[in-house]
């Protein structure tokens, strides 16, 4: 199974976001857009994982995201990876408290419990919103799009998520745990 731990903004954040882009999408030649389906921020990627090792997955997951309290986030600033004038990637970044600690946090319990890592990149938060095959120059869409900034919102629930892929992906729940409470708002 191909698995990843995630935040999903909720629907109303959602909405702002497919709002903002719907002018610009399909008007880069070469740049997909995949469904509002599969918008997500990953905590950690974990790759092929084989199914034996769920269930202390899962626990270790559970155990990682209590320890942590809920985040207060909004989605602003759009750029491209690996830059924006040579770009395989366009996303939207995520502002406000830090999601470090608890994306290491996740990475560390499933390496405990044998999930294999196979992303070894720095954390960098941002939800994916469209891909390229071959670099493109995105300054003028990012440039485009500077003018929005998402509603502030709380992410009380890190998701574990498995990913089928095939000519059209399609992302598949498999758990959820609640943030730690943290008393504000």
């Amino acid at each position: 199974m191909r698995l990843f731990a995630a935040l999903v903004p909720p629907d109303e954040v959602l909405d702002e976001l497919s709002r903002a882009i719907a002018p610009h999408v399909g008007q880069v030649p070469g740049l997909r857009w995949p469904g509002r389906a599969t918008w997500h921020i990953t905590l950690a990627f974990f790759g092929e994982v084989p199914e034996r090792a769920l269930p202390e997955l899962e626990s270790r997951l559970a155990r990682a995201v209590h320890r942590h309290s809920a985040l207060d986030l909004a989605l602003d600033g759009f750029g491209g990876f690996s830059s924006a004038r040579r770009a395989r990637v366009l996303w939207v970044g995520v502002t406000g408290d830090s999601m470090t600690r608890l994306a290491h946090s996740v990475k560390a319990g499933a390496r405990r419990a044998g999930a294999a890592q196979t992303d070894g990149k720095r954390f960098h938060p941002h939800l994916t919103l469209a891909r390229a095959k071959t670099e493109t120059d995105l300054r003028p869409l990012i440039e485009s799009l500077s003018g929005f900034s998402g509603s502030p919102w709380r992410a009380e629930h890190v998701r574990l998520v498995r990913s089928h892929t095939g000519p059209q992906v399609r992302y598949e729940s498999l758990a959820e745990w609640a943030l730690a409470s943290s008393g504000r708002g």
